[in-house]
């Protein structure tokens, strides 16, 4: 059985993978759409397809988010501490801005290319479905509170559903929601992945582009924050996440699995900092060490008869006792060595104080 220790994500681990997995999301699911020419199948199984493959891929690294409006939703519903929100979306909207550039790179190697409202950018209106406005806002903020919803519900401690299903699951509910989606506004649900074409398909995607930030992530904080209420909060919410902006530990973000990202509020889970599997708990401040055992194989000692015990004369006038300090507590003395615990003699013990030569009442071990 091998003793090698998981090491914890470094934030720069966790920074690279978002970066890296909100790239591929977005590079081949908008590169699908272009280059296939909008075909609703291909692009629909393409977005779900990335999100599984990179799941899988750096899940264990970072939970595998790729989305701001994920990590808003993960955050509000307990899993994941505010002091991570800033480092996730940088990456995120790192990622996606590289895939659009890179998009972008690559079509102008057609001859008479042109980015303008052909980088597989969201829409609305008289610049792509003729789908209003309000429409629009409705169906993201509502087709997003769903995503969420499912991937609250598929990571939660309580779900069987394990960490080999789970990015499964989400990734085909990603693509379930591109087919009835792709027709209306061309799928958002990530701003990120707006952002990140969006900039570079001219004038109109760029001004269109506030509907595709604010919908997802509307709908991502009514996921995360009614989850709880409607299904319970599973595990112990994350300190520093919710509406609790006190900011959580820096080690406290430690997955060791996709699905285990998601759970870091139980106690002693895999998801928990310095739990290590079948390692003893930590004394706690206040709380006694644990008792030494004695050495079988040393000869058996009697145990000291107390003053003042059944069929033993009290003395006339006993000093005021403290009660007996344990080895190994705090501003307890230290065991000779060689020495069985509840020797008598032995120093600081309760009914030999230390230098009990004046006439005090001393405990005789028996014959």
């Amino acid at each position: 059985m091998s003793d090698t220790v998981e090491a914890t994500p470094t934030t720069g681990q966790k920074f690279t993978a978002e970066t890296l997995g909100t790239f591929v999301l977005v590079f081949f699911g908008c590169g699908a759409a272009v280059y296939s020419g909008g075909d609703l199948v291909a692009t629909a199984l393409t977005f779900g397809l990335t999100v599984v493959v990179m799941a899988y891929a750096v899940g264990r690294i970072s939970g595998g988010h790729f989305n701001p409006a994920v990590t808003l939703g993960a955050v509000l519903g307990g899993r994941l501490p505010w002091n991570q929100v800033g480092i996730y979306m940088a990456a995120q909207l790192l990622g996606g801005l590289l895939a659009g550039a890179m998009l972008f790179g690559l079509g102008n190697g057609f001859e008479g290319f042109s980015a303008e409202g052909n980088m597989g950018q969201n829409f609305f209106g008289d610049q792509g479905s003729g789908y209003a406005w309000w429409a629009a806002l409705l169906v993201e903020i509502l087709l997003t509170a769903i995503f969420l919803w499912i991937i609250l519900a598929v990571t939660d401690e309580r779900n069987e559903v394990n960490a080999v299903m789970g990015p499964l699951a989400i990734g085909l509910a990603l693509a379930m929601i591109h087919f009835v989606a792709i027709p209306l506004t061309g799928t958002s649900v990530n701003p990120a992945r707006s952002i990140g074409v969006g900039v570079f398909a001219g004038t109109d995607a760029i001004v269109q582009l506030w509907l595709f930030v604010v919908a997802p992530l509307v709908g991502a904080a009514i996921a995360g924050l009614t989850y709880p209420l409607l299904f319970g909060q599973g595990a112990t919410p994350v300190a520093g996440s919710g509406l609790n902006f006190g900011g959580g530990r820096k080690d406290q973000f430690v997955p060791g699995s996709y699905e285990a990202q998601w759970n870091q509020g139980q106690q002693g889970g895999w998801g928990q900092p310095g739990a290590a599997w079948g390692a003893p708990p930590q004394q706690q401040w206040g709380q006694p060490a644990p008792q030494q055992q004695p050495d079988p194989y040393s000869t058996p000692q009697a145990a000291p008869q107390q003053p003042g015990q059944w069929g033993q004369p009290a003395p006339a006038e006993q000093p005021q006792q403290q009660p007996p300090s344990q080895p190994g507590q705090w501003g307890a003395p230290q065991q000779q060595p060689g020495q069985q615990p509840g020797q008598p003699g032995a120093p600081g013990h309760w009914g030999n104080p230390d230098g009990d030569d004046d006439g005090r009442t001393q405990v005789r071990r028996p014959d």
